[in-house]
């Protein structure tokens, strides 16, 4: 990792150097053979395959508009086995607490976690606290694992992929990110920022269950944003992938705090968002039948897969006509996101 001997913050980034700290350091160790850098992971049991992800949730600030880190714990387990077509069935919650953290703090994140879970149709059954001394934990970390069952008729991969592909997104992007960095800093934007914190299970439900094995590939794009989440496409897939400029659907609040601050928003984090790759001919169907879900309203199709030529890179092509590489971001921007 560029001879670094220690962890960095950007390593949890979601980008270049959290890349290079898992292939390098940590799946070398634990997997064996190395298993594809995916949310989740299908197990096969006597009873058939489920599907089992994991995940922890470090948000700073706990509260931010449109949620909090209980929603945040539960919309983010279930979206990592929505992507992986999976019906999300129960989920575990632990939670590290700092000592000193308000009772009502915890009881309102409680609250919130139940009503997101019950909302999304699934069931918290079991769990973990862990009390740290004060200053260890920034109040509070929570951990969540969770089990799906696969859904019918859905194969995902990136052997799937094919040029001629379709890049479907369900909404509009960077919205979680900038909100947080917002009140992070308290930082008074010019109009509303609300994060897009949700679970995606009815939506990719309704989605498969209307184009099936034309959906090739799912993924949510968290931390790193959707350049994170393309790059790891095109090196999956090995295919170029184009974007539109234009075709990307962007809050004016979104795009002038991004500005304002230098930051590029296909590096903002999104938590309500999925990335689908969908073949040439489905793909007007994936985008009404997004549209016509609560949390698909504002769908485009943003690109298209092409055959690479050499190295797999990503390409964004301009309103003005031209064309600029779109890198994996390197980590550093927005730490401590989710």
């Amino acid at each position: 990792m560029d001879e670094q001997t220690t962890i960095l913050l950007a390593h949890g980034g979601g980008g270049r150097l959290m890349d290079e700290l898992l292939r390098r350091v940590i799946l070398p160790k634990l997997s064996q053979p190395p298993q594809p850098l995916l949310d989740a992971a299908y197990v096969e049991t006597g009873a058939g395959p489920v599907c089992f992800t994991t995940d922890s949730f470090v948000v700073r600030p706990l509260f931010f508009p449109g949620g909090d880190i209980g929603k945040l714990a539960v919309c983010g387990t279930v979206n990592d086995l929505a992507v992986a077509g999976a019906r999300p069935q129960v989920l575990s919650l632990a939670l590290i607490l700092e000592e000193g953290f308000a009772l009502a703090q915890l009881e309102k994140i409680l609250e919130s976690a139940a009503q997101t879970a019950r909302q999304a149709g699934v069931r918290i059954v079991t769990g973990d606290t862990k009390v740290v001394e004060k200053g260890a934990a920034d109040g509070l970390f929570i951990n969540t694992a969770g089990i799906g069952l696969p859904l019918e008729n859905v194969s995902l991969g990136f052997e799937q992929i094919a040029a001629g592909d379709r890049i479907l997104i369900n909404g509009t992007i960077g919205d979680h990110g900038m909100t947080v960095l917002s009140k992070r800093g308290d930082i008074p934007f010019e109009g509303d920022l609300e994060s897009d914190c949700a679970c995606l299970n009815g939506l990719i439900e309704q989605l498969t269950a209307a184009c099936g094995r034309q959906i090739k590939f799912m993924r949510d794009p968290t931390r790193g944003g959707i350049a994170a989440v393309l790059n790891e496409i095109a090196v999956g897939a090995a295919v170029n992938i184009e974007i539109e400029e234009a075709a990307l659907p962007v809050r004016p609040a979104v795009r002038s705090a991004a500005d304002m601050l230098g930051l590029d928003v296909l590096h903002i984090a999104n938590e309500g968002k999925v990335i689908a790759i969908v073949s040439q001919a489905a793909a007007q169907t994936a985008l009404e039948v997004s549209r016509s879900h609560p949390l698909g309203r504002q769908a485009a199709l943003i690109g298209r897969v092409c055959a690479a030529g050499g190295t797999p890179l990503v390409e964004l092509c301009t309103r003005i006509g031209g064309r600029r590489i779109v890198p994996m971001p390197y980590g550093r921007d927005l730490p401590r996101i989710c």
